[in-house]
């Protein structure tokens, strides 16, 4: 199996037809479905701890114990409206979400789920895709998740989120660093950039694990370093919650009437 793993994935072996172009695309549909049922999942998971770690029950109208809360909220806001500040460049500001969007579901594309399995004779590695240069794309396409951040505050013509996408990106950069340090020992430990091959080093045995290999620190650094750089509890300080903006995601600023802050009003 080493050997045939080593080669790539053997779906292309004999060329690519309609059948292999079918396997492809039903990997892709399932990738992409496991992966927004995952999501779903870790929302429900992190607002439920949230919760109780502030003494509050969490989502739990929707679906047994609130676990289709998610999904609930990606409906409305899917039928939400679409709202652009009027001193937005609507090219820019439209396009930053997809900058953000793609390269993670590109980056999941590149997740070893298993080894090799064999369907209705045709023999291919449960992975999307296995390039040869599986790390370094993980690595521009978390770069490239950068711009959206960045894009979406200038776009929208108002300084309050330029400043904060400016945060927000300084923050991605300064972790992404820590980050490729973290995953660098791993390569140069398994000796290839193929995630496949890096999954394929540590099939030895328990001592073969990177992270007994490596010392845990590498471990440590890089689960630091990825919290951070997707903006989550405790580095989600980039979306100003507790500011009266709301960091990168603010549209635009507008001062207070005399009127809008009388008593009567």
């Amino acid at each position: 199996m080493s050997t045939i793993l080593a080669a790539g994935d053997p779906l292309y072996a004999g060329g690519v037809h309609w059948a292999e172009l079918l396997v492809v695309a039903i990997k892709v549909i399932a990738a992409f479905a496991a992966l927004m049922v995952s999501v779903m999942l870790l929302i429900w998971w992190e607002r439920k701890a949230i919760g109780d770690m502030q003494s509050r029950i969490g989502p739990q109208r929707w679906g047994p114990f609130g676990i289709l809360q998610t999904l609930a909220d990606g409906i409305k806001l899917f039928f939400k409206e679409d709202l652009v500040p009027t001193n937005a460049n609507r090219f820019v500001f439209k396009l930053a979400p997809f900058l953000v969007l793609i390269p993670a579901l590109l980056t999941f594309c590149i997740v070893p789920v298993g080894g090799v399995v064999t369907v209705a004779g045709h023999t291919f590695l449960l992975q999307v895709a296995d390039p040869q240069v599986g790390i370094l794309l993980l690595l521009a396409m978390s770069g490239i998740s950068v711009y959206g951040v960045i894009l979406a505050g200038w776009g929208s013509g108002s300084k309050y989120p330029l400043m904060s996408s400016v945060r927000a990106s300084a923050q991605m950069i300064s972790y992404e660093a820590a980050l490729g340090l973290a995953i660098a020992t791993v390569v140069l430990v398994a000796g290839t950039l193929s995630t496949t091959g890096i999954v394929l080093a540590q099939a030895h045995g328990i001592w073969h694990w990177n992270v007994i290999r490596l010392g845990i620190v590498p471990f440590a650094v890089f689960l630091v370093a990825i919290t951070a750089e997707v903006n989550r509890p405790p580095f989600d300080t980039v979306e100003a919650e507790s500011e009266l903006v709301g960091g990168y995601h603010t549209g635009t600023a507008r001062s207070a009437s005399p009127s809008s802050s009388s008593p009567s009003s």
